[in-house]
C-alpha cells in the first residue's frame, strides 16, 4: 500500500511538473463549453425587434394586419418611416422591418395580396420567421376577401368575427429548453474527447518511463509490475473526475446552463465514462512499443471515433450507415444516455445503455491485461 501511494505522488509530481498540462486537463474543457455556447447561441427565446412602414394610409384593413403581426409573442413591434429602416437595423435596434405597399388593403379585398418587402441584414434565420408569419396572416385575409367578394364593410366584419373564435383555448408558455440540451450535449461531446486525450496521456506515462529506463529502476526496488500499473490507473482516474467535476461545476455557475439532468447523475455517467477512457488508453499502451506507435494510435483511434459517434457535430447529420457505425462506440452510448435523460427517460429505462458502457470498460480492461501477460520481453509489465 505505501508502495501505491508513493507511487502515486510521484506520478501526480511529475504530471504537474509541467503546468502546460493544468492547462490541457482543466481550461481545455472550460473552452470546449464557450465553443458549444457560442455555436448554439444564446437561450432559444430571443424576440424579434421589428419595424414596420405603412405606406398604405389610415386603411383599417391594413392596421389589422399591422395588429395581428404584433400580437406574435415572438416579435417586439414599433411603427416607423421608411427613411429610418437603415440606420436602425445597422445600429442593432432592429433585426428587420416590414414595408407594407400602397394599395395593400385594397389588393387583399380583391384576394390579390400585393408584395410585402422585408428587409433584414441577419439572412434567412430572421426573414424566414417573418415570412412565415406575414403567409400566415396574408393567407387568412384572402380567405376573407373571397368571401367578402370585394365589400370592404363586409371584408372588415368578417375579419373581426374571425378574429373572435366561439370557443377560448387557455394557453401556457413553455420554456424552450433544446438551445441548452444542445449546449449540454456539444459541453459534453468535447469533454469525451478531452477525457479520452487526457487518459492517453497518462497511460502513455508508463510508456516514457520505459524508454528513459525509469521503469527498469523502480523495479529493481520492491515495487512489482503490477503495483506499478495499478498506481497510474488510480492517478488516471482521479485526474478525470477531478476533470469531470470542475467541468460541470463551471457549466453551472459560471456559464448557467440547464442540462435537463441533475449534475450528480451527469457526474456519475462520466465517470462510469472514464473507466471506458482509461481501459482504452490501457489498450494503446499494451500493443505500442514506442511513443510514437503509441500517439499514431491515439491519432488512429481517438478523433476519427469521436468524429463518428457525435462528439463534434449532431449524429443525425450524417448518413444513416454511418449513425448506424456510432452504435459500436462508447460515446455514441454516453451521448444517448444523456439525449434520453433530457426527454424523461429513467436511469431504469436506460440500464441497457450503462450495462453497453460497464462492458465496453470491462473488455477494453481485459485486453491490456491479456495483451501485457503476452509480452514476454525484458519491457513487460506485467
Amino acid at each position: 500500500m505505501r508502495d501505491t501511494l508513493w507511487l502515486i505522488r510521484k506520478t501526480f509530481m511529475s504530471t504537474f511538473k509541467n503546468y502546460l498540462n493544468l492547462f490541457i486537463y482543466f481550461v481545455f474543457p472550460v473552452m470546449g463549453i464557450l465553443l458549444a455556447t457560442l455555436v448554439q447561441g444564446g437561450t432559444g427565446d430571443s424576440e424579434l425587434k421589428m419595424g414596420i412602414v405603412n405606406h398604405d394610409g389610415g386603411q383599417a384593413i391594413t392596421k389589422r394586419m399591422m395588429d395581428s403581426v404584433g400580437k406574435q409573442d415572438s416579435m417586439l413591434v414599433i411603427e416607423l418611416e421608411e427613411n429610418e429602416i437603415k440606420g436602425r437595423i445597422a445600429s442593432g435596434e432592429l433585426d428587420a422591418a416590414i414595408i407594407f405597399p400602397t394599395g395593400f388593403a385594397q389588393s387583399l379585398i380583391a384576394h390579390k395580396p400585393a408584395d410585402v418587402k422585408i428587409v433584414s441584414i441577419k439572412g434567412a434565420q430572421v426573414t424566414g420567421q417573418v415570412t412565415a408569419t406575414l403567409d400566415q396572416h396574408i393567407n387568412n385575409m384572402v380567405s376573407v376577401g373571397r368571401a367578402a367578394q370585394g365589400d370592404e364593410a363586409k371584408f372588415i366584419a368578417l375579419y373581426d368575427k374571425f378574429q373572435k373564435p366561439g370557443f377560448e383555448l387557455a394557453g401556457k408558455k413553455v420554456e424552450d429548453q433544446s438551445v441548452n440540451f444542445n449546449k449540454t450535449n456539444q459541453s459534453i461531446g468535447y469533454l469525451l474527447i478531452l477525457m479520452l486525450v487526457s487518459a492517453s496521456n497518462l497511460s502513455g506515462i508508463l510508456i516514457k518511463e520505459r524508454e528513459n529506463r525509469t521503469y527498469y529502476r523502480l523495479l529493481s526496488s520492491p515495487i512489482s509490475p503490477r503495483t506499478y500499473v495499478l498506481s497510474n490507473i488510480i492517478v488516471n482516474l482521479t485526474m478525470m473526475m477531478l476533470q469531470i467535476a470542475v467541468t460541470l461545476l463551471i457549466m453551472m455557475t459560471i456559464f448557467h446552463v440547464d442540462p435537463g439532468i441533475p449534475y450528480w447523475s451527469m457526474f456519475l455517467i462520466l465517470v462510469l465514462f472514464a473507466l471506458v477512457a482509461i481501459g482504452l488508453s490501457l489498450v494503446i499502451v499494451a500493443f505500442s512499443s514506442s511513443s510514437s506507435t503509441a500517439s499514431g494510435m491515439q491519432n488512429m483511434i481517438l478523433i476519427p471515433t469521436s468524429l463518428l459517434s457525435g462528439c463534434m457535430f449532431p449524429l443525425v447529420l450524417m448518413p444513416e450507415t454511418m449513425q448506424q457505425l456510432a452504435r459500436f462506440l462508447p460515446q455514441y452510448w454516453l451521448l444517448d444516455t444523456f439525449s434520453d435523460l433530457q426527454q424523461g427517460g429513467s436511469f431504469g429505462e436506460l440500464s441497457l445503455n450503462l450495462i453497453i458502457l460497464i462492458a465496453f470498460s470491462v473488455v477494453f480492461t481485459l485486453i491490456a491485461v491479456y495483451k501485457f501477460g503476452r509480452n514476454n520481453d525484458t519491457r513487460s509489465y506485467i
